[in-house]
């Protein structure tokens, strides 16, 4: 059988991202923080080589016309419930679609390059499989490549890594870990800024807005003189 390799990306409504950051961001700096890293991973799909398709699922009109001017498939929702139940329904339409393999990646990976994703859909793996890519914590699942698309239900967030793994056990899959420092560096707290800040941000957008913004200085003086209370949310989108 012809393998089909798709790549999925789940992408909410942006005006409401990140608000585990909300003590340290206003909510025009997190919007920002949103489309900058968004636009990271945009230009890491662009450059894929091994996807046959990319589909986007989302009710976000921004992003449903950026996925249409790159010419990748779109999977509109009426409304989102959880990341989980987007990617699941999804999954099933690709499956339908025939695609055999499905990676999903999220939107706020910044440091991902597109031969990091290409890596993950060259693993060859007959199915059952899973590849799965953690989180920098090695608690949370920042990448997974499922074959078929629908081997097992999603569940992002706290402790996912462990779920997903117990899920490709019960479904008698073979599972690859993939360790990445580029994937598994996701932003949802301060604590992932500053991790982000200790990387090469040259030539991201995220690293030009952090620093633009002023958000990158701001972080560097509070880890010199005080604790993250220290750090205040600008005003400066």
């Amino acid at each position: 059988m012809h393998r089909v390799r798709a790549l999925l990306l789940p992408i909410k409504d942006l005006r409401n991202a990140k608000k585990r950051l909300a003590a340290l961001l206003t909510p025009e700096q997190r919007f920002a923080l949103a489309n900058a890293m968004l636009a990271d991973v945009e230009q890491a799909l662009r450059d894929l080589r091994l996807a046959d398709e990319i589909f986007v699922v989302t009710d976000y009109p921004p992003a449903i016309s950026t996925a249409l001017k790159n010419g990748w498939q779109v999977i509109r929702e009426d409304h989102q419930i959880s990341e989980s139940v987007s990617v699941d329904a999804a999954s099933r339409h690709c499956a339908s679609l025939g695609v055999t393999s499905l990676l999903r990646v999220p939107l706020d990976v910044p440091l991902v390059r597109a031969t990091d994703l290409d890596e993950l859909l060259a693993v060859e793996c007959s199915a059952p499989a899973a590849v799965i890519v953690p989180s920098r914590d090695a608690t949370g699942t920042n990448a997974i490549l499922r074959t078929p698309p629908d081997l097992f239900p999603s569940h992002f967030g706290p402790g996912s890594f462990v779920k997903h793994t117990a899920e490709a056990e019960r479904a008698g899959a073979k599972l690859f870990v993939r360790r990445n420092p580029r994937l598994e560096m996701d932003v949802d707290d301060e604590a992932d800024l500053r991790a982000l800040l200790q990387h090469d941000l040259h030539g991201t957008e995220t690293g030009a807005w952090l620093e633009r913004s002023g958000v990158a200085s701001r972080l560097r003086v509070a880890s010199i003189t005080g604790p993250p209370s220290a750090v205040a949310a600008t005003q400066e989108a």
